[in-house]
């Protein structure tokens, strides 16, 4: 599949959006016409540049506004057209994209349009260009493809032709199965973009919400899989309008951008099946297969808070295994929940929550479908003995490491010392992990787990904190044996400090464990009497249960599956642990209660500031 990029997708100058698209391993790009315009490089210098960096000019765009007009202007609009070729030519650009008139048509006649696109077709020819015509989803009076098809196909003209834009075929819920009847040579130009599934004006939607493929709603594998099956090969690009995008460094958007094609080559495969699509030239290849985790084999803090966190690992039961044998790390457990714990390091920044292992029945297969993915590997550093691990950085700089799953506990364990004895663990294991995600990572970090670790997207909530709204994505495993949270932080220190990351873990008993952590010393979360005498109004409470939920800071959900029990540690430094019991089949994290836990965090901090 041959990859581009339009530089709307990238901030910086256009010389750096070049760069990063080679960077990327983009084939080509999109000019923007704005990006051409502020730029102090002649076409020339830019055509010669691009060829430096081995990257072609795909389209160049956007030419607005010319279909469906009186004489007059359209007298003027192939004047414009004219000059625009001109520098196309300059540019080495084979391609325009012309967007449907959406401000000074007067006609809806296709029969108009279509005599008119011939003429600009003719113009074109002179140039030796192409003019791809694209319906906008606002567009005044063409605003669906297979409309855009007709004038076209009545145009008749070999320099007339169709870009498809994913966008504006699904937000406006047309079916992409017509794709399948337009004429390959027909398809000039193919756009893709993703979005959130949102109810406001698609213009807005367009402009802001874009994202993409893998990051939002949108069906795309079945929108490539009809694209492929027409036998269209030219170049599949993004075209991402989104307000974090532009700000962002361009070098690691570009590489979540190269990513999500490569994700979309997969879900396109996938879609085609067997068959791989009649009449198919382009290729699409699925990733490497990846089979569900067993276990989250271990979690690892870096903080500099370590008595602080010892201390509070060891009233909730954990036991210290010792500290690795080669390394400065140390390993805390209880059940199957493991904590490697240690300072942070100076040589590559991470969050709090630096890494986690999971174990797989192939670590190697992992490996490969996240290369592919773009992702960078990060080996581990080991000496002889150690059990080889395989790990990739995520986008926040958190670490990914694959290990092969066993019937017993992972092997490297025995790194850190024989296994503590002890009695009957509460605790079991990692049930989730919510990380607090800075906003230039969180799309990619949606990305990153649901195309490398092949988890799924549920659907997004938005919760109410005191420092302003929070957005949180869950992303799980099939069976739920792998769960991760990412909340979107807040702009601004007061969000950053308000919202850091958490590990929960799942417990047998969440009261016989809040009783005998608060028997060595804890003190948990203090959350309102208001929310307790709110548990009373909304479920009823067995008065016996309620007291004992009061008593011990321990909050309360239920729906029609089950109950969900947990309460929460304060927070040390930047991380916070959640201990929780899900009784019956409940599947959620108790989002009514989140809010209530925001304020709680958010009145302890002010406290704790106000005390120093």
């Amino acid at each position: 599949m041959r990859t581009s990029i339009a530089t709307v997708c990238l901030s910086g100058t256009l010389d750096e959006k070049l760069v990063a698209a080679r960077d990327a391993g983009f084939d080509g790009v999109e000019i923007f016409e704005p990006d051409l315009v502020a730029s102090s490089d002649s076409p020339e210098q830019i055509r010669t540049r691009a060829e430096e960096l081995g990257l072609s000019l795909d389209l160049y765009q956007p030419f607005r506004d010319f279909e469906g007009v009186g004489p007059d202007l359209l007298e003027q609009n192939l004047r414009r057209a004219a000059s625009k070729f001109a520098l196309m030519n300059r540019l080495g650009i084979e391609t325009m994209l012309l967007c449907s008139n959406v401000a000074t048509a007067r006609s809806g006649d296709e029969q108009l349009a279509a005599a008119q696109l011939r003429e600009l077709g003719d113009l074109a020819e002179r140039f030796g260009v192409r003019v791809a015509y694209e319906a906008l989803a606002w567009g005044r009076f063409v605003d669906g493809y297979e409309q855009a098809a007709r004038i076209v196909r009545l145009a008749d003209h070999a320099n007339i032709g169709l870009c498809l834009d994913s966008f504006h075929i699904l937000s406006k819920g047309h079916n992409p199965e017509a794709i399948e009847t337009i004429p390959a040579e027909k398809i000039f130009f193919v756009q893709v973009a993703d979005a959130p599934l949102l109810s406001m004006d698609v213009l807005s939607w367009s402009r802001h919400h874009r994202l993409f493929p893998g990051e939002g709603g949108f069906g795309l594998g079945a929108f490539m899989a009809h694209l492929v099956r027409t036998g269209y090969d030219g170049p599949v690009s993004l075209e991402i309008f989104n307000d974090t995008f532009r700000q962002a460094e361009p070098g690691a958007t570009a590489i979540e951008a190269r990513r999500s094609l490569r994700w979309l080559e997969h879900e396109a495969s996938t879609f085609l099946g067997a068959s791989g699509g009649r009449a198919a030239r382009m290729s699409v290849t699925e990733l490497p297969g990846v089979r569900p985790a067993s276990e989250v084999a271990y979690v690892e803090l870096r903080t500099e808070a370590l008595e602080d966190m010892r201390e509070l690992l060891g009233q909730l039961g954990f036991q210290s295994q010792g500290r690795h044998r080669t390394k400065s790390v140390e390993l805390w457990s209880q059940g199957g929940a493991r904590i490697v714990l240690g300072r942070p390091r100076t040589d590559a920044p991470q969050p709090t929550v630096a890494g986690i292992g999971l174990s797989v029945p192939d670590p190697g297969t992992a490996l490969r479908r996240a290369i592919e993915l773009f992702a960078n590997e990060v080996p581990r550093e080991q000496d002889a003995g150690d059990e080889p691990l395989v790990g990739v950085r995520a986008p926040d700089g958190s670490e990914v490491f694959f290990g092969a799953a066993t019937r017993t506990q992972p092997p490297w364990v025995h790194e850190f010392g024989d296994p503590v004895a002890g009695g009957t663990p509460l605790i079991e294991r990692v049930d989730h992990l919510n990380l607090a995600q800075p906003w230039q990572h969180f799309d990619a970090g949606v990305l990153f787990l649901h195309s490398v670790l092949d988890l799924q997207t549920q659907p997004s909530t938005d919760v109410a904190a005191p420092v302003g709204l929070v957005r949180s994505q869950v992303l799980r495993s099939a069976d739920g044996i792998v769960r991760i949270a990412l909340n979107l932080v807040p702009s601004g220190e007061r969000g950053e400090a308000i919202l850091p990351q958490h590990i929960a873990f799942a417990a047998s008993d969440v009261l016989s464990l809040a009783r005998s952590a608060r028997e060595r010393g804890f003190r948990p979360l203090d959350i309102p009497a208001n929310y307790f005498d709110d548990l009373q109004a909304r479920h009823a409470m067995d008065p016996l249960l309620l007291d004992e939920l009061r008593e011990l800071n321990v909050m309360y959900d239920r729906d029609e599956s089950g109950e969900f029990l947990h309460f929460y540690t304060p927070p040390i430094g930047t991380v916070f642990l959640e201990v929780l019991e899900r009784r019956g089949g409940y599947e959620g994290y108790g989002a009514l209660n989140a809010p209530v836990r925001l304020a709680a965090q958010y009145h302890q901090r002010r406290h704790a500031e106000s005390s120093a």
